[in-house]
């Protein structure tokens, strides 16, 4: 039987967005097919020819008699999963918890832009002394304030931001990534979400397959 699901992605190594639509759908626990598209080489290109937007992660959805249905942009792809999906609970139960958790996936959505552009994501590589600007610096102190916020308010019943791993885990766990490949001084709640979100078996799988991925680039290149 074909899954219902395509997840169009790119770089396991680089590619933070498409890191976003695939753990979202992992939250799912549904199954589903991925389309890998290297950021190294030509297949670059064929994300334009693919991809209704033009860019990952992008989800077709099949549709029996009828052409696939394309849901883009990690956020979109996120609630779309939420709402068809609704026993997998990725949004928190409570009113005031999914209104916050809403409100932190949306910053991390629009918001960061310096963080993003002096660390961009690059989960094999590591390092030392890397200069934060004062914007980035400001980034990171905004991000562990919101996860400190989360925890203290709505994540005493577990590890993650809202307790249980929601749809607000997913779009973080790019930035744990980049604090660890970067250096990123955390703070003591910071640390303990960054072991969790290292833990998370959906996670260890992603970064195994960044690993490969980054190790077959190189004998490629030899």
């Amino acid at each position: 039987m074909t899954n219902a699901y395509t997840l169009l992605i790119g770089s396991r190594n680089l590619s933070s967005w498409s890191l976003r639509g695939w753990l979202a759908l992992k939250l799912t626990g549904v199954p589903f097919e991925t389309k890998l598209f290297s950021f190294h080489n030509a297949e670059r290109a064929q994300i334009a020819t693919e991809s209704p937007s033009g860019m990952v992660p992008s989800l077709s959805i099949a549709r029996p008699g009828q052409a696939p249905f394309w849901v883009w942009d990690s956020l979109a792809i996120g609630e779309f999963l939420a709402e068809t999906h609704p026993s997998a609970h990725l949004w928190p139960a409570d009113s005031f918890a999914r209104a916050r958790a809403r409100s932190v996936s949306a910053e991390m959505h629009s918001g960061f832009a310096d963080l993003r552009r002096t660390c961009p994501m690059n989960i094999v590589k590591r390092v030392e002394n890397h200069s934060l600007s004062d914007e980035t610096k400001r980034n990171v102190g905004r991000i562990q304030q919101l996860w400190r916020e989360c925890r203290h308010d709505f994540g005493q019943s577990g590890d993650f931001l809202f307790g249980a791993l929601s749809l607000a885990d997913c779009f973080y766990a790019p930035v744990v990534t980049r604090f660890i490949t970067y250096g990123v001084a955390m703070d003591e709640t910071a640390a303990a979400y960054a072991d969790a979100i290292t833990s998370w078996a959906a996670m260890k799988e992603w970064t195994e397959g960044a690993t490969q991925e980054e190790a077959t680039r190189k004998q490629g290149s030899n």
